[in-house]
């Protein structure tokens, strides 16, 4: 389901999506239409733009909230025409599997977009790169990330994105033995828990960056 007040851009998506294969089954142009309609009939997925009417301040962020609370398995993309620090954090520190956080201008390359769908479909994350750079700069004396060598902020970075080790592997250039010895290095440095499964490490690292 779609939840965008741009008509233009509303139906642009729908008609990508269908000619993926997606199904579509309700397109609004308001965040109380879009909880409406998941109500009625939860969809495996939601994608909705943060800013919506009456106000077009965080109707379409607070949508996706009350969607995250009430029915944990529908996945939700949020689109932003510019990044929103606060509004990245609360959506990713409530849950940050079966979420992502994407700006306007990602839609337009598609396989992205598409690509991000995915990862969300499979129980993911998929985060915007400029999104997770701002997240993860830092510039206090004593910032924990000062301890990391240019590599090991690459792949954090990576994987803050919701990519596996494999995917970060192709992306960097690197093998994934080195991958997963950057991970554990990481993880060492920022005195965070092990957990399986990089949906948990997204949030423990997010977690640990807006602390």
């Amino acid at each position: 389901m779609l939840a965008e007040d741009s008509t233009l851009l509303r139906e642009g998506l729908v008609r990508l999506l269908v000619e993926e294969g997606h199904e579509v089954p309700a397109a609004v142009g308001d965040a109380t239409a879009l909880l409406r309609e998941v109500g009625a009939r939860p969809p495996d997925m939601v994608v909705v733009d943060i800013r919506m009417p009456p106000t077009h301040t965080d109707e379409g962020l607070r949508a996706a909230l009350e969607i995250r609370e009430r029915w944990p398995g529908v996945g939700v993309l949020v689109l932003s025409q510019h990044m929103e620090r606060n509004y990245a954090v609360r959506l990713l520190t409530s849950n940050a599997e079966r979420v992502g956080y994407l700006l306007k201008d990602r839609v337009a390359q598609v396989e992205e977009f598409l690509d991000a769908l995915e990862r969300i479909r499979a129980g993911g994350a998929a985060l915007d790169p400029e999104v997770v750079r701002q997240l993860v700069v830092r510039t206090t004396h004593g910032d924990p990330l000062a301890r990391l060598t240019p590599r090991e902020r690459s792949v954090l970075e990576t994987l803050a994105q919701g990519h596996t080790n494999a995917a970060i592997s192709e992306k960097l250039h690197v093998s994934v033995s080195t991958v997963e010895k950057n991970l554990n290095a990481i993880f060492d440095k920022l005195e965070l828990p092990h957990a399986t499964g990089y949906n948990r490490r997204i949030l423990a690292v997010l977690r640990y960056l807006e602390s």
